[in-house]
């Protein structure tokens, strides 16, 4: 496994191409997060970064590391968790487990938690279609 802290770049990955598991926590990777192909890599968590954009980044995750099975997201603006966002609930993460399981039908644990084979059958009927809106920016009205 390995750990890298605080890092805003992961040049130097392309290196490890073996890599089984990697830890990113706690750092201030965005939406500009570009991993080499890691083939054998089956477990990956990026808790609590800034990550805002779900679709770009498991639409990458699905090109470069096909053997993922273990993924989590927890603390990032692109996973609707009330523990981040008073305005979010269940149901929105609900959606979005629907559409990550939609993006990588291998997944076999999401957030920490077990795939279950009914998530599995409804991402393979509806998951297309939940795909979670990204935050409106707020306007800040004077007066």
């Amino acid at each position: 496994s390995c750990c890298l802290c605080h890092c805003r770049s992961l040049e130097g990955l392309s290196a490890f191409g073996s890599l089984e598991e990697l830890i990113l926590d706690n750092n201030l990777l965005g939406n500009d997060l570009v991993l080499p192909g890691l083939p054998r890599l089956h477990t990956l968590t990026l808790n609590k970064n800034q990550i805002t954009d779900l679709e770009c980044l498991l639409d990458h995750l699905a090109e470069v590391t096909p053997a993922l099975e273990y993924l989590s997201l927890l603390g990032n603006v692109a996973c609707p968790n009330e523990l981040v966002s008073l305005e979010k609930d269940e149901e929105d993460y609900k959606r979005y487990r629907c559409f990550v399981l939609h993006k990588l039908p291998n997944l076999k644990f999401l957030d920490a938690r077990k795939v279950t084979r009914q998530e599995r059958e409804e991402a393979l009927l509806r998951g297309s279609f939940m795909k979670v809106v990204k935050p409106k920016v707020r306007r800040l009205l004077s007066g």
